[in-house]
């Protein structure tokens, strides 16, 4: 034994450990993940910033894009980080309801996001004409905000998956997070087929419902998470606050500023 460790023992100090736990592991992965993929943006963003500085054709934002539409859009993000930290809250005092409401809010807010960006892009397709081989504008424009949109969705089944551990563990997060999934794609096919924001708004209200009753209709006694026990709700919550972060720098970049006189 060490001389440290006997002095350790004789004067009664624990032993030093690790500060990594893991519960930590977990948020470790995830700031590592999310500084990753910080640096797919800023590379995406770069390049829309440098192709957009050199095409003296490039049109001017509000004359080819829907400002107030994706307004709107951003503030439903908005709104959902607002409910993503009420869901954290909630399971943090123990309410166990007030997460699963906070979280079927969150997740209709990303499904709602999607119905609307799928009826941005079809106008801007079938009615606009732009396309991703059509010129420098409609490539950088359609990459990075299909990448955004990407990580919505991704964040949409996550969220749900969390949702389904939330009322059933394990078995739960399965079936949620594939209703969650494919309830978030038949509103996105449904208003490429409509083309209307107001069935955007209202298929992801009527998806969000449905994975509210399905949460209720699997519902256990209890479920994965305590107000002692909640580190995977809180990692959801690190994700999803990005991905809200990085669309309000999208939504600045691509459809705020113009370009260069």
């Amino acid at each position: 034994m060490s001389q440290a460790a006997v002095a350790e023992h004789d004067f009664g100090v624990d032993p030093a450990e690790s500060p990594l736990t893991p519960e930590s592991w977990g948020k470790l992965g995830m700031w590592i993940f999310l500084a990753a993929d910080a640096m797919s943006f800023g590379g995406l963003l770069a390049g829309y910033g440098a192709l957009r500085y050199g095409d003296p054709t490039w049109p001017i934002p509000s004359s080819v894009l829907g400002i107030q539409l994706t307004a709107l859009m951003t503030f439903l993000l908005i709104c959902s980080s607002v409910t993503m930290v009420e869901a954290l809250a909630s399971i943090r005092h123990g309410n166990r309801d007030g997460l699963i409401k906070f979280l079927v809010l969150t997740i209709i807010g990303g499904m709602t996001f999607l119905g609307l960006q799928s009826f941005e892009w079809t106008k801007l397709i079938f009615n606009e004409g732009q396309s991703v081989a059509k010129n420098n504008f409609g490539a950088t424009f359609f990459i990075l905000t299909g990448f955004h949109g990407c990580h919505v969705f991704g964040g949409v089944t996550y969220l749900s998956a969390i949702l389904g551990r939330a009322v059933r563990g394990t078995g739960g997060a399965i079936i949620m997070g594939i209703v969650g999934a494919a309830a978030t794609l038949v509103v996105i096919a449904i208003v490429s087929h409509f083309t209307s924001g107001f069935v955007a708004v209202l298929g992801a209200l009527a998806a969000g419902g449905l994975v509210y009753a399905v949460a209720n209709a699997i519902k256990a006694p209890a479920g994965a998470y305590t107000a002692h026990s909640n580190n995977e709700v809180e990692i959801v919550a690190l994700y999803w606050h990005f991905v809200d972060l990085i669309w309000i720098l999208v939504f600045t970049f691509v459809y705020l500023i113009g370009p260069r006189s």
